[in-house]
């Protein structure tokens, strides 16, 4: 297993540190480097301005937000980036859901898997520079249709570095889970659990049994984000994430429309989600973080003593599908190297 190392999306500023962690991890062999985005900082200027302090480290999207781009547009700056930094891109994207899609972007968002199929393609016609681009599908046309008539077909001026960046897919569902093993390089899941292994490895299969799939079991990537907080008790580390277990279970999209709730319900927390939903849809997201069990943390989360940390690294998260354990969490100094020597061992 290959390990990474997560900045994630900001919060009301830029995260602290940052810089120090990144050539910390770069320094320690640490494999990928890797932002986010919601409604707020976006994915790609913090990766390129962090990025450009780095030699080694592959820069990693998880995610970019198909709706908030043309895929033209995103093609375009991973090819820049991707130049910049001597071939270390590794393009991240996902669909998010209507809340964002609708509410931020002011984009439909029915058909999610249709419009992610239809947008990688377009950008990988981008990227191959073989010909003048075009494309007639549902969601996208190139040119496009109506208006004034006068657009045509172009070519990337810019050669691309290589004509075949690297694609992951975020995807939570078993539909989508298997679009990313038919169509993508590979796969970021959200909230990834050990004890829900079985079940996406199901998905995959299926998306790598299609008529042709991509790639096969034995070349997909598969890069997990999993939260990482270091303390003596168990109990005062898992707080520092409940509230954020709460906002994905509880508060990030409509009761009948949170994809994060659907991850934790498959896990078997359904009456706890049912009550952390109430409590922040009705305005206590104190409360709904406070409704977080521990051991709902502890499903998807590393938290507590560097021991248990590096025990359940071992025993948990290695035998599973994952590829890449990005770590979003930079572990203390004392501990470090006996962490990361736990995942890539």
């Amino acid at each position: 297993m290959k390990v990474g190392v997560a900045a994630g999306y900001w919060g009301s500023g830029p995260p602290r540190h940052v810089e120090r962690i990144l050539t910390e991890a770069e320094e320690l062999g640490v494999g990928s480097f890797w932002t986010a985005e919601t409604y707020g900082s976006d994915a790609l200027t913090p990766l390129a301005w962090w990025g450009a302090r780095t030699s080694n480290i592959k820069l990693g999207t998880s995610v970019c937000q198909i709706s908030a781009r043309p895929p033209t547009t995103l093609a375009m700056a991973a090819l820049t980036l991707d130049h910049l930094s001597g071939g270390r891109v590794i393009l991240g994207i996902g669909a998010s859901g209507p809340q964002v899609v609708e509410g931020w972007y002011g984009q439909p968002y029915p058909r999610p898997l249709e419009r992610t199929r239809e947008y990688i393609e377009i950008m990988r016609k981008v990227w191959a520079r073989e010909e003048p681009v075009t494309y007639s599908g549902r969601h996208y046309q190139l040119p496009a249709q109506g208006g004034t008539g006068l657009g045509k077909p172009l070519k990337s001026i810019v050669h691309p570095l290589r004509s075949d960046i690297p694609i992951y897919m975020g995807a939570e569902g078993p539909k989508n889970v298997a679009l990313a093993a038919e169509i993508a390089d590979g796969w970021t899941p959200l909230w990834f659990s050990p004890k829900s292994d079985k079940f996406y490895r199901a998905a995959l299969a299926e998306g790598f049994a299609r008529e042709g799939a991509r790639r096969t079991q034995d070349d997909f990537e598969i890069a997990n984000v999993c939260w990482l907080v270091e303390n003596d008790d168990v109990e005062k580390a898992a707080a520092r994430l409940k509230p954020t277990v709460a906002l994905y279970a509880g508060g990030m999209g409509a009761k009948g429309a949170n994809f994060h709730n659907d991850v934790f319900v498959r896990m078997g927390w359904g009456d706890a989600c049912a009550e952390i939903q109430e409590l922040y849809l009705s305005g206590r997201p104190d409360l709904a973080a406070q409704a977080v069990p521990t051991e709902m943390v502890e499903d998807v989360a590393l938290v507590g003593p560097a021991d248990k940390i590096i025990e359940e690294i071992e025993t948990k998260w290695k035998p599973t599908c994952l590829t890449t354990l990005i770590l979003g969490g930079w572990p203390k100094p004392e501990n470090r190297e006996r962490i990361l020597e736990a995942v890539q061992s």
